[in-house]
């Protein structure tokens, strides 16, 4: 066993934080979204254990959000990751998302958000916390039968 000289606090607030997506998205899993809920993920795409198509990397070669609210379906959560298939212009594909990998997560019916570090993000910049965020929801255009990938800058924090 190895003695820690130190204790990270952030680690471990991050890790809690991360906790509250996973618990999330086991509701989801288990009884569907409640009411009006619905989640905004914003993830890396070139994490080493995201799986996405070769056409959604191409498309999103470093970061991408999807929306889980009406159209989604096999939500799998597993301790380490969850999996979730989504249509993208017709088509549909599974996606399956490492919990580390995960740099944002929001459910704006709740006014509720968490960004997250990265490991290669710039630590002046981020201060290797996860921050909650209160935000008004951004207006969404719905698209018909097919996933949305929207912009998720109205619920960043401002670095001031």
């Amino acid at each position: 066993m190895e003695f820690l000289t130190e204790i990270n606090y952030d680690k471990l607030i991050e890790k809690s934080l991360k906790n509250v997506v996973v618990e999330a998205l086991k509701i989801a899993e288990n009884q569907g979204l409640p009411g009006e809920h619905h989640y905004y993920i914003t993830f890396q795409t070139n994490h080493p254990q995201t799986k996405i198509s070769d056409y959604l990397k191409s498309q999103y070669p470093e970061e991408m959000t999807i929306v889980l609210q009406h159209q989604f379906s096999n939500l799998v959560v597993t301790p380490s990751s969850f999996s979730v298939d989504l249509s993208f212009g017709g088509i549909q594909q599974t996606l399956v998302i490492p919990f580390d990998a995960i740099t944002y997560f929001a459910d704006p019916y709740a006014k509720f958000g968490l960004s997250f570090s990265t490991n290669n993000e710039d630590s002046s910049l981020s201060d290797n916390q996860p921050n909650v965020i209160e935000e008004k929801e951004p207006e969404v255009k719905k698209a018909s039968g097919a996933a949305t990938v929207v912009s998720i800058d109205a619920f960043r924090k401002k670095n001031k």
